[in-house]
């Protein structure tokens, strides 16, 4: 399993990008490998971040080369102030299995 992590700090947000922004989502929902989604608020900086797992880095791959995906990202400057991507292979998911999460049930090391 991978997760792609985009850590990005707001600008005005218009509808163009809100436009994208759900359309990408729902691509991303759409492709093989998905396997889900969370979202974070940092209050004290300011910053969001969107998690997404995916079951293979190809699936995470098909996302980047998006035409959607690539849309948004030539025009990043209008909407952010700054972002950064992590691209992570997950080793391990454990737990009390009481959240229902994307990784869950996912076979990793245990």
């Amino acid at each position: 399993m991978y997760s792609s992590t985009f850590i990005f700090a707001k600008r005005q947000f218009d509808a163009a990008f809100h436009r994208l922004d759900q359309a990408i989502a729902a691509a991303a929902r759409d492709l093989p490998g998905y396997l889900g989604e969370e979202s974070w608020e940092n209050p004290s900086t300011g910053w969001t971040s969107n998690v997404y797992y995916w079951e293979t880095l190809e699936a995470l791959q098909a996302l980047m080369r998006h035409p959607l995906h690539l849309e948004a990202k030539a025009a990043q400057a209008n909407w952010l102030d700054g972002y950064q991507v992590i691209i992570a292979k997950v080793m391990r998911v454990y737990g009390d299995d009481k959240l229902d999460h994307p990784a869950q049930g996912s076979r990793l090391l245990p």
